[in-house]
């Protein structure tokens, strides 16, 4: 099965979402409606490990939460009350079953399943030295790294083994694990991956964000700070500090585009967020029009913010259908062509002789921009203005989001004016990174010491990037293929 949507191609990839409870009947039932929640994380695949006293219940699978979760005789089999869940969509690892999360593992004080959104920058270097001493791999991810680094370790306790293994390895991640006594959750210590605490009734909860929360009734407690270590046990929850504390630079892009707009993080409403954007990107780069178009979804609260603050009629001038699949249909090039309207299609009344501003939240390659730009056209704009929600995206994300190569980012080929050629706009133009800062309640941008993570915009990594940096003789792992 092939795309015929080449907006598929352009957006960066969301990364991966986890959700963790320990101490509630029924927590694997729970577990599948925080990852149907999380499931804008990732669509390629998800998992579920419970515990139900005896022994460990595993349920994984290539496709949707809906359907992998939807069977009574799998959620009957994955009894228990502690579960951790995961939805991925592959950053590190080809999509196969072996590498759907949460991974398990007997180790010396018994069973353990680890779940991980973000991405290690160290993983292959510490692969290279685990392979040389007699691990053995069976997945692609980087997440089974750490599973080896615990396994290797001299700690006393599984907990003491834990945070030995957390304290060698780079980058960014949340991690949530399951034993057979408690729930285990660890943020980076930079706080890049995002991941919250919640409680419903006597059960604590942690997932990757809010809404995870929300659909299952439990009361957000707190943000799980920048490098905690909590321990959820029958005595309840126990926090710990295993890093030196350094100072929390979130993922930007999780306010831009990643986190789903009804979710709180890091005490920000991502809704209101988007729409500050919104209205900073008018003041920055106004422009006369007669109407605001977002690009949906993800350029509406942004475009409701800058038609606001502009005092130009907001509208949805282009619509997009949601029940889009993938096609049997030999992708040709008419096909394709075709294959763009599957998704969206301009709402002419909205558009016919007016001079139009779209609104949308980045421009990756650049192709969704060029096919919205003459779709819009077609539909009788006389004039399209483009105006963007992020800075240019210029530099690869090494920290758990599929971004192209750096090569392949028009940004990193073009200026703006060369852009704006390039998707065939009247105007072209993005919010400044102060801008930027200024809606996420901060002055500027702190060049010293910055207040979030943006090296996609920036290419200030706020971490080494080991792998990439210092040659390593590890080679790929030579697989069997997998049908799935």
């Amino acid at each position: 099965m092939m795309t015929t949507d080449p907006f598929d191609d352009d957006k960066l990839r969301e990364e991966c979402g986890v959700f963790g409870i320990f101490g509630y009947n029924d927590a694997s039932a729970l577990a599948a409606l925080g990852l149907h929640a999380l499931q804008h994380r990732g669509q390629e695949a998800a998992g579920i490990v419970a515990y139900d006293g005896e022994q460990f219940n595993a349920h994984r699978d290539l496709g949707h939460v809906g359907d992998i979760f939807s069977s009574g005789d799998v959620m009957t089999r994955l009894a228990g009350q502690s579960a951790i869940g995961h939805v991925r969509y592959s950053t590190t690892g080809e999509t196969a079953l072996r590498n759907v999360q949460p991974l398990f593992a007997d180790l010396h004080y018994g069973g353990f399943a680890l779940a991980h959104n973000g991405n290690l920058t160290n993983a292959r270097h510490l692969r290279q030295d685990l392979v040389r001493n007699g691990s053995l791999f069976q997945s692609t991810m980087d997440t089974e790294v750490i599973i080896h680094l615990i396994a290797m370790s001299r700690g006393v306790t599984l907990i003491d083994r834990m945070i030995e293994a957390v304290r060698k390895i780079e980058g960014a991640y949340s991690l949530v694990a399951i034993t057979d006594s408690s729930v285990v959750a660890v943020r980076d210590p930079l706080g890049v991956r995002p991941l919250v605490l919640g409680k419903l009734g006597d059960a604590y909860v942690v997932a990757s964000e809010t809404c995870a929360l929300d659909i299952i009734g439990a009361d957000f407690v707190r943000d799980v700070e920048a490098g905690e270590m909590i321990v959820l046990d029958s005595a309840g929850i126990h926090s710990m500090r295993p890093f030196p504390e350094l100072k929390q630079r979130a993922c930007i892009f999780e306010f831009i585009y990643f986190a789903r707009p009804d979710s709180i993080m890091e005490g920000h409403s991502i809704y209101e967020a988007r729409k500050r954007i919104g209205v900073e990107l008018a003041n920055e780069t106004p422009i006369e029009a007669d109407v605001v178009i977002p690009v949906p979804d993800s350029g509406v609260p942004a475009a409701i913010g800058y038609a606001a603050e502009a005092r130009i009629p907001f509208e949805l001038g282009i619509i997009r259908n949601h029940y889009v699949g993938r096609t049997f249909i030999e992708p040709g090039q008419q096909i394709r062509h075709l294959g763009v309207r599957l998704k969206h299609n301009a709402n002419r009344g909205m558009i016919e002789g007016k001079r139009v501003i779209l609104v949308d939240d980045s421009i990756v390659r650049g192709t969704t921009s060029i096919k919205i730009v003459e779709m819009v056209r077609a539909a009788g704009a006389t004039e399209v203005h483009m105006r963007i929600a992020a800075p240019p995206t210029a530099h690869s994300c090494f920290y758990g989001i599929d971004t192209p190569e750096t090569s392949e980012l028009l940004a990193s080929q073009m200026n703006v004016p060369e852009m704006a050629e390039h998707i065939g706009v009247d105007s072209l133009a993005f919010i400044s990174m102060d801008g930027l800062y200024r809606a996420m309640g901060e002055e500027k941008r702190d060049n010293e010491t910055p207040q979030f993570c943006d090296a996609c915009f920036t290419g200030d990594y706020p971490t080494r990037l080991t792998d990439h940096s210092e040659p390593t003789n590890a080679p790929q792992l030579s697989l069997l293929a997998e049908l799935a």
